[in-house]
């Protein structure tokens, strides 16, 4: 699976995909500037997590105009997978890559800890080796994490199986609803999810559940 991770002013998070890709593949990913109108031919775009601009402006809005995001939208458009974590879910958001928008956290206050998630959905390139229902922990580290759309997109991206992930009951770190940690595209190739896979690829890192995620895009799509 040929990869790359685009890389923003001020995020953080781009050297922890860059590390959990190469451990995963055995090939380091293409590290794309945000300022680059075009994307290598890959299978996988990643967009980090980590504070793009900062967060200055609305989480992700600044990242979202960057001229590397035509070419990934151009890229979900032709059906490549992307994968957008905490920052880069809200950048997808805000791209209208995926419906909705993150909000503050309802504690007003950053969270950063282990949080328990359930597999909700297997029928995607991201999950297809997790079991339904499979309760998984991946850390979080976010003050805008907050998951929220009208009644009618909800009711929309549950009835279609987009809902991936989800906090388990009791373990929402950040009011989301539904209690909604990652969602999938209309067209299933692009997912955003708040908590962070990518640490969770290595023992050191405290646990594994975040393997799974990788590998089941390896299947897929090499």
């Amino acid at each position: 699976m040929k990869s790359a991770v685009v890389v923003f002013p001020a995020s953080n998070c781009d050297r922890d995909a860059q590390v959990a890709l190469k451990q995963m593949t055995g090939k380091d990913p293409h590290m794309v500037w945000h300022q680059d109108s075009e994307l290598p031919e890959v299978d996988l775009v990643v967009l980090p997590g980590g504070f793009s601009y900062g967060d200055y402006l609305r989480c992700g809005a600044m990242a979202s105009q960057s001229a590397v995001m035509r070419a990934v939208k151009a890229h979900a458009e032709k059906g490549g997978a992307v994968l957008g974590i905490c920052n880069g879910f809200q950048v997808l958001t805000e791209s209208h890559l995926l419906p909705g928008a993150l909000m503050r956290n309802a504690g007003l206050k950053f969270v950063c800890r282990p949080v328990a998630l359930e597999v909700d959905e297997t029928q995607s390139a991201f999950t297809r080796k997790y079991e339904k229902g499979q309760r998984v922990s991946f850390p979080v580290a976010h003050g805008e994490g907050n998951y929220f759309a009208d009644e009618e997109t909800l009711d929309r991206l549950e009835g279609d199986g987009r809902v991936v992930f989800r906090y388990a009951e009791g373990d929402n770190p950040n009011g989301s609803s539904r209690n909604i940690a990652g969602i999938l595209s209309e067209k299933r190739n692009v997912l955003g999810l708040m908590p962070h896979p990518e640490r969770t690829v290595d023992p050191l890192l405290g646990g594994t559940d975040g393997r799974t995620l990788f590998e089941s895009l390896i299947e897929t799509l090499s």
